[in-house]
């Protein structure tokens, strides 16, 4: 397990890397838009990204990864990230930008 404080400075780093997203939260770190999460870091110190269901299901294969959960509970439609992604940010970063315009394509909530 990685410790909290490296992981939210990955995460805030992770970020960073895109220009058109902005961290949220205080206490629990997230990304937001359209009225919808799609990437935050849990207590647990893990990072977990929302896909839709066909790019969720890529990625855990591509990356032998699971689904992603927050406080015991499963987080529908976001996938952990693995250890190995934390020190490539840049390809990190292509999969939450992909994250980002998934969620602009929902409708508002």
């Amino acid at each position: 397990m990685n410790d909290y404080k490296s992981m939210l400075e990955i995460y805030d780093a992770l970020v960073e890397k895109c220009p058109n997203i902005k961290r949220k939260g205080k206490t629990m770190p997230y990304t937001s838009a359209n009225g919808y999460m799609f990437s935050l870091l849990n207590k647990e110190a893990e990072i977990g990204i929302r896909f839709s269901k066909e790019d969720q299901e890529a990625f855990m294969e591509t990356h032998k990864t699971t689904i992603y959960k927050s406080n015991n509970a499963i987080m529908k439609g976001y996938v952990l990230i693995p250890n190995h992604l934390l020190e490539d940010l840049e390809t990190l970063a292509t999969y939450l930008n992909k994250s980002h315009e998934y969620v602009q394509m929902l409708k508002t909530k």
